[in-house]
């Protein structure tokens, strides 16, 4: 069946540079997003049940710039003025620029890794004596603690934020040919708004292996997965499906 519509599960793009923008440009179909899930911070009484001190690290890891907001949003709340001499461990660049928004970027110690959280690896090492503290959401990559184990670190997650599901209701009667996922959290989204949902003609693109893994166990017939040698973007991909099906 020919593709007309897609519905990315994600925010809608705040410029008009995003390849969806131009993939739906090029191949004149409609593209629609929507967040199937959002993130809530916890307060500082659940912070504490964790017995995470704040003031007990003198290194923080951030993999994630909402993260950052709920680090510095509990700090005030917890009364605990972030030392100067605090540092920061920022696994891409967008991550560490985002943490402009709460310090003076260019007096603080910040090292920062290409992408992926192994990329911290040198620094990581040159400060091992540290007391990391993690700020994550209740989701978290297992890569990530697995990674921190491996180097023996003296490292503490604090869980300061949660991903729960977006009320999709006002979607009941909408219909999509293609449903993009990128986490295991919107899958469950999905059937936590339709718990009766049947896939039918609908096509299931996915990104990451624990997001395809999510899907499979939920019963979903996977048909586009990214990324791959060949389509290592989702947008490359859909482009790639897409042009495939709609010239038959």
């Amino acid at each position: 069946m020919k593709v007309k519509s897609i519905l990315v599960s994600q925010p809608q793009p705040t410029t008009d540079s995003s390849p969806y923008h131009e993939l739906s440009k090029r191949t004149k179909i409609k593209v629609d997003f929507r967040s199937f899930i959002k993130v809530e911070g916890v307060d500082a009484r659940d912070v504490r049940s964790q017995k995470v001190d704040f003031s007990k690290y003198t290194a923080v890891i951030f993999t994630s710039r909402n993260v950052i907001d709920h680090y510095f949003r509990l700090a005030e709340e917890m009364r605990f003025q972030v030392p100067d001499d605090m540092k920061y461990f920022c696994q891409s660049e967008a991550i560490a620029f985002y943490l402009q928004k709460y310090i003076v970027y260019r007096k603080r110690k910040i090292y920062i890794g290409e992408k992926d959280i192994n990329d911290l690896a040198p620094y990581l090492k040159k400060h091992k004596d540290e007391k990391f503290l993690l700020p994550s959401s209740d989701v978290l990559n297992p890569d990530v603690p697995e990674f921190l184990n491996e180097m023996n670190l003296n490292w503490e997650r604090g869980i300061l934020c949660r991903t729960v599901s977006s009320d999709l209701s006002d979607l009941t009667e909408v219909k999509y040919d293609i449903l993009v996922f990128f986490t295991p959290s919107g899958i469950k989204s999905l059937f936590e708004n339709f718990p009766t949902f049947k896939q039918d003609n609908t096509r299931i693109a996915v990104f990451g292996k624990t997001t395809v893994q999510a899907a499979k166990e939920l019963g979903l017939r996977i048909d586009i997965e990214v990324p791959t040698p060949e389509t290592p973007s989702m947008t490359m991909a859909l482009e790639k499906y897409v042009k495939e099906v709609n010239k038959k």
